[in-house]
């Protein structure tokens, strides 16, 4: 945290910096090391996602449920205090109908920024590579569909009350439109630029245009949303 402090000082660059926030896998206070970490970094980022969904962390998945995640974020819009720092947290896509109601209602009622729609997921589809049943986080193309989902569920239940993030798999301008056309202002990729490289965003920007305009849609916005039955 000190370390990465020291670096963002030191920035000289313009852009979009986003932290990411979690605890400590060996932490005996989670919801304190959130807290440390926002009042530390969140003056140096343009936004801060409260990771509560990583599951490479054992037990973090659990600050999802109602009760702990309203703490959390109770204890991390106090410590903002009254700083336009967005908040934007960041779910699973290994949730059930009740679950997603429960975090709705939390996100609603806080008043954070926005939700980040998902993480890795833990779930094992069809894989071929003898390493498809190790622990951790899956990401890439299997995660596309189940992300996307979960991404239109949460955008019936908080319209545009907050921003949504899109974020699974997306490897092409389609992948981001079907993330855009399920609720998504924005998205974000980084699976898909291990194979394809950083040009791999220019090429998305060509083909999200392409679908924009296949459908009749003047701007991202108006799209927004479009996919999902309300």
């Amino acid at each position: 945290m000190r370390k990465a402090a020291h670096n963002l000082e030191r920035r000289s660059g313009s852009g979009i910096v986003g932290i990411n926030i979690g605890a400590n896998k060996d932490s005996e206070d989670r919801i304190h090391d959130y807290q440390n970490c926002f009042a530390m970094l969140a003056p140096l980022a343009a936004y801060v996602t409260v990771n509560v969904s990583s599951p490479n962390t054992p037990g973090l998945r659990g600050l999802q449920h109602r009760d702990d995640l309203t703490r959390l974020l109770d204890r991390l819009l106090a410590t903002r205090d009254g700083r336009k720092i967005p908040i934007l947290l960041k779910i699973a896509p290994d949730l059930d109908d009740h679950a997603l109601d429960d975090i709705a209602e939390v996100v609603r009622l806080s008043g954070i920024e926005g939700l980040i729609v998902s993480n890795t997921t833990i779930a094992r589809p069809v894989l071929n590579s003898r390493h498809a049943g190790e622990a951790g986080g899956l990401s890439g193309g299997p995660l596309l569909e189940p992300s996307t989902r979960i991404l239109g569920e949460m955008h019936q239940r908080l319209g545009r009350a907050v921003t949504l993030v899109g974020v699974g798999g997306i490897a092409s301008g389609e992948d981001a439109y079907a993330k855009i056309r399920a609720g998504a202002s924005l998205v974000q990729l980084y699976t898909a630029l291990v194979f394809h490289g950083p040009g791999l965003v220019v090429r998305i920007k060509r083909e999200l245009l392409s679908c924009l305009e296949r459908d009749g849609f003047a701007t991202v916005s108006a799209a927004v949303g479009t996919g999902v039955k309300n």
